[in-house]
């Protein structure tokens, strides 16, 4: 069974995560009075500390608000514990990389105006599974939102050092296929809801985030270099580095005739949340995190969750297991919904994700590397984009993690082998 950790207590602060300044008890009034339809609501008392550990989020701050208030007649105290998610507010080198992928604007639409109709696609089927979060209040003019904290229902999330196990996978699995293909249909029946969704990790609009691909490319393949019997791996991943972007950007290129979602476009471990039940054997999982969201394949999440966020010999041995059960509740709901477009066979879905499976190679022997990193003292947005040496020294200490190396002598010859790390022209 997968480990999990009880996300109210952080072990290890990032000193990153500063509350914003208009985090207020005044703030908070107004909108828990609008969410809980009740102007009398007062707040006692409030405090504020991050939501996540150093090395855990690299993309916003994440704060956990904790309050007494007194609602409604009885005027008893009460206890209440929020999750406030805002921008890199003050921070030019963040604003600079992040503002041409406009994940915060995307984010707060999708969960204000995309997840309600979502829910009500499932509703129309009589599907009542929660896979979102209560959104509190979205805040456009501060780039926020305030959510529900799913840790008061008995939330957690999986340890991103251990995987997770066929059970928990599965979970996730489901909730992922119904929230594809809520959304091709969604797009069918209103059709460019998701025009403006292509600004994922690789897009054709900018190249701002090349620095931490193509750098954690670099440092992987010169540790590859240096491992015996691997030297001929080292060499094809250092010659992708002209064409790692644009093999990324065909990865998320929407194909005519494929069935496109609204791909999460960075799910993984820490973007889910479970309720255990007896013996770690998961009830519910709750989806969150939607910066990266955007219109393309389903390959985008599956490659990308088969090889961050399973346990090893998952990865290695069972997706092909795990594909048929994304792909049997994917088109379940699409026959339920009456889709209008062709749904491919299994055959022909397999086929598409092949396609789109350099993602594989990303995702497995770069994306992960950093998920797993355990020295976090220089985990930081600046360290991931960043060109300078202390960027350097931290992706370089990503491939001295044995397991990471461990993963990649496993990953590698299976990748080469499929072709995926030869150049295609």
């Amino acid at each position: 069974m997968p480990e999990c950790r009880n996300l109210t207590k952080i072990e290890t602060i990032d000193e990153s995560q500063q509350a914003p300044e208009w985090l207020t008890q005044d703030f908070l009034t107004k909108k828990l009075r609008i969410y809980y339809k009740d102007p009398s609501l007062q707040i006692l008392s409030m405090s504020v500390a991050p939501a996540t550990g150093k090395g855990e989020n690299y993309a916003s701050i994440m704060n956990r608000v904790s309050l007494q208030y007194i609602i409604g007649g009885d005027r008893s105290p009460r206890s209440g514990s929020y999750v406030v998610k805002s921008s890199f507010e003050g921070d030019e080198f963040a604003t600079e990389k992040i503002s041409p992928y406009d994940i915060y604007n995307r984010e707060m639409e999708i969960y204000e105006k995309i997840i309600p109709k979502l829910n009500a696609l499932l509703e129309e089927i009589g599907d009542k599974d929660k896979m979102f979060p209560e959104t509190i209040s979205v805040e456009y003019d501060r780039s926020a939102m305030i959510f529900e904290d799913l840790t008061q229902r008995g939330y957690i999330m999986c340890d991103r050092l251990k995987g997770l196990d066929m059970d928990h996978a599965k979970m996730c699995l489901r909730k992922l296929a119904k929230m594809h293909a809520t959304s091709a249909v969604l797009n069918e029946r209103e059709p460019g809801t998701f025009k403006t969704y292509d600004r994922g990790l690789f897009n054709r609009h900018t190249d701002n985030f090349s620095p931490f691909f193509v750098g954690i490319l670099d440092a992987c393949g010169r540790m590859v270099s240096k491992l015996e019997g691997f030297k001929k791996y080292g060499e094809k991943l250092l010659a992708l580095k002209p064409k790692l972007m644009e093999y990324g950007k065909q990865v998320f290129d929407p194909v005519d005739g494929h069935v496109n979602v609204l791909a999460h476009g960075d799910f993984w471990v820490n973007n889910v949340m479970f309720n255990e039940g007896p013996n770690q054997r998961p009830n519910d999982v709750i989806l969150i995190d939607f910066q990266y969201s955007c219109w393309g394949s389903p390959a985008i999440d599956l490659h990308y969750f088969f090889n961050t966020s399973l346990m090893e010999d998952m990865r290695l041995h069972q997706q092909d297991e795990l594909f048929q059960y994304y792909y049997n509740i994917f088109t379940g709901i699409l026959k339920a919904l009456k889709f209008q477009a062709k749904i491919p066979s299994l055959h022909q879905f397999l086929l598409h994700m092949s396609e789109k499976e350099f993602y594989a190679v990303t995702s497995g022997c770069l994306v992960q590397a950093v998920m797993i990193n355990e020295q976090t003292e220089d985990a930081d947005f600046h360290s991931l984009m960043g060109e300078d040496e202390r960027a350097l020294n931290f992706k370089n200490t990503i491939f001295k993690n044995e397991k990471v190396q461990k993963n990649l002598k496993r990953l590698l010859p299976k990748f080469d082998r499929k072709g995926l790390l030869d150049h295609r022209d």
